[in-house]
């Protein structure tokens, strides 16, 4: 019978709270990564604010068949992505950091380095970028496209298919050079992110943060890491889209033929397009993701392993 109670896994309280911090922050702000994305594939040399309230108002007039699906458009594969790249990228950092431990020899109670941090960060990184960048590259298309678009995918299944169909396994792999590049962005979040409690442990005198702490902890972490590796989002997105029209990828021109023509044609701001809606929505998203991370990963093992001890004490 003790089979039926044992303990909950450090590993699956990881995964189970980055899953749901997943979801919870995808959905509060899906349509902001619909807008930024729209204004990353604009090709003219807008200015950098120029877009964000146009693109808006050109959804709400011009697609549908409601406002709200017109803002939800492509929820699902942002759900399953988010969920998915966040439950396997806190699994694995976990994972990550105990590795580095063994590795090193630390004991339990020995903090690890800047450079220890960075390396669990970047493993799991790389790890989930490459399992979920099918689900990004559908994403993509999804909400870069009306759906009243000819050609447009209607569906997340219809586009996983359509891909296979039209361009093979490797379709699904466009934008992966610079989604691995983006990494480090989660190597330079969490190396400020880990910094920033730690001064706030020691500024508070205790070890537990509120949630004010963590917030303030996620956003400020969050600007600094967005902002450094942004331009590898907008290569990434332009190598990810196509055309609907020819339901196939377009003319592929390559990383580097990418970020010259983005040089030349639209300038450095070009590189940040969709940045000001990107920090709109990752601020309160990190701030959700975060806040529901920390908490479920506080609580999941308090009502699970507690529970189990109480049904273990009645058997």
């Amino acid at each position: 019978m003790t089979s039926r109670y044992e303990r909950i896994s450090a590993e699956s309280v990881e995964a189970v709270a980055g899953m749901t911090a997943g979801l919870a922050s995808t959905i509060a702000v899906h349509p902001l990564d619909i807008i930024k994305t729209r204004m990353q594939l604009d090709t003219s040399p807008n200015p950098l604010l120029n877009s964000t309230r146009s693109v808006f108002g050109d959804i709400l007039r011009n697609e549908g068949p409601t406002r709200i699906r017109a803002l939800y458009r492509g929820l699902s594969p942002n759900l399953l992505g988010n969920s998915a790249g966040w439950g396997l990228y806190f699994l694995w950092y976990k994972q990550g950091q105990d590795l580095v431990r063994k590795t090193r020899g630390y004991s339990r109670e020995q903090k690890l380095t800047n450079v220890d941090y960075l390396m669990a960060s970047a493993g799991a990184g790389g790890l989930s970028a490459v399992l979920t960048n099918p689900i990004w590259v559908v994403k993509t298309r999804m909400i870069s496209t009306s759906s009243a678009t000819e050609g447009a995918y209607p569906s997340m299944i219809y586009g996983f298919k359509s891909i296979w169909q039209t361009e093979g396994i490797r379709g699904y792999f466009h934008g992966l050079i610079p989604a691995l590049f983006g990494v480090t962005h989660g190597a330079l979040y969490f190396l400020a992110y880990e910094n920033i409690k730690i001064w706030q442990r020691a500024r508070n005198g205790k070890d537990e943060l509120s949630n004010t702490d963590t917030s303030i902890a996620a956003t400020l972490s969050k600007v600094f890491a967005g902002t450094a590796t942004y331009p590898s989002q907008v290569v990434r997105s332009r190598l990810q889209s196509y055309d609907p029209a020819l339901k196939v990828q377009r003319k592929s021109l390559g990383v580097v033929r990418i970020m010259r023509d983005l040089w030349r044609n639209e300038g450095a701001l070009g590189f940040y397009k969709g940045l000001i809606p990107n920090l709109a929505r990752v601020i309160p998203s990190t701030c959700v993701t975060f806040l529901v991370y920390e908490n479920t990963r506080w609580a999941l093992p308090r009502i699970f392993n507690d529970g189990m001890a109480e049904a273990k004490t009645a058997l």
